[in-house]
């Protein structure tokens, strides 16, 4: 028989260990230069307002206040309420479009906001899914591409 060197498991676990530390400082150092330089930001601005920033940004969105709806929740015998106000984001050329749909959307969140169950108001996560579900309701009625967003303001329950 012949002579095989012995292996050590310990050299055999080093070259894999700093393989990944040395990876995991050049993607950290990476990552650190990204976002001290700020090369994604412009980017993600775009991306959320389109082309163009700041000042034209703002010029390129309106907002649409609605009115105070206030909702009775629960059964009768211990009545409580839900006061809501919202804005609709629109762009300027939509605004009076969306402005006289507001009774229309008025009368749909109404109806929403009196199905929800109590239970599911009172969660802390539900302003997030109702939000949802109303601007998907919101968009529905003024057709695609006319509300970007519902800004709530005002979502009590007393």
């Amino acid at each position: 028989m012949a002579d095989t060197p012995i292996k050590n498991p310990r050299q055999d676990m080093r070259l894999p260990l700093l393989a990944g530390l040395l990876l995991a400082l050049v993607l950290g150092t990476g990552g650190f230069f990204v976002t001290f330089r700020d090369l994604l930001g412009a980017a993600r601005q775009e991306m959320a307002y389109g082309p163009g920033s700041g000042t034209q940004a703002r010029s390129q969105m309106a907002f649409v206040p609605l009115d105070t709806v206030v909702v009775t929740l629960g059964p009768l015998s211990e009545p409580r309420h839900l006061r809501f106000t919202a804005h609709l984001q629109t762009a300027p050329e939509y605004r009076e479009e969306v402005s006289f749909l507001i009774p229309r959307i008025l009368d749909v969140l109404n109806g929403y906001l009196r199905a929800v169950d109590l239970e599911v108001l009172e969660d802390r996560a539900a302003l997030l899914r109702l939000r949802a579900q109303m601007l998907r309701r919101i968009q529905m009625i003024t057709g695609e591409g006319r509300v970007q967003d519902l800004l709530v303001t005002e979502f009590i329950i007393n």
